[in-house]
């Protein structure tokens, strides 16, 4: 499966265009580890690093940068890799409401 659908992958580089650093936008996707720990909800991607901006819950819950290769790339237990949840209602949540869910 793909992390991103192009509607996703679309709305995430419109937000990453129209952020002037004070804008805060709801998560888009949803990604996560099926065989361990880590959950990310992505709000923008910089299309030109692959960089996206969202929060990153593994042992503790920090919004930051989140690199889309590193994720791709990541093989956990039994090889499988990083999944997007296809049932993530999209632009729902703030990155602040994700922190409870």
């Amino acid at each position: 499966m793909k992390l991103l659908t192009s509607n996703q992958f679309n709305k995430l580089v419109k937000n990453f265009k129209e952020q002037d650093g004070n804008k805060s936008f709801n998560a888009v996707v949803k990604l996560f580890n099926p065989s361990g720990i880590g959950t990310w909800y992505l709000s923008e991607l910089n299309p030109d690093t692959n960089v996206a901006f969202g929060l990153a819950i593994l042992h503790e819950k920090e919004l930051g940068s989140i690199s889309i290769d590193e994720l791709q790339e990541f093989k956990g237990n039994f090889g499988l890799g990083i999944e997007r949840d296809r049932y993530f209602p999209e632009n729902k949540y703030s990155l602040e409401d994700c922190k409870s869910l």
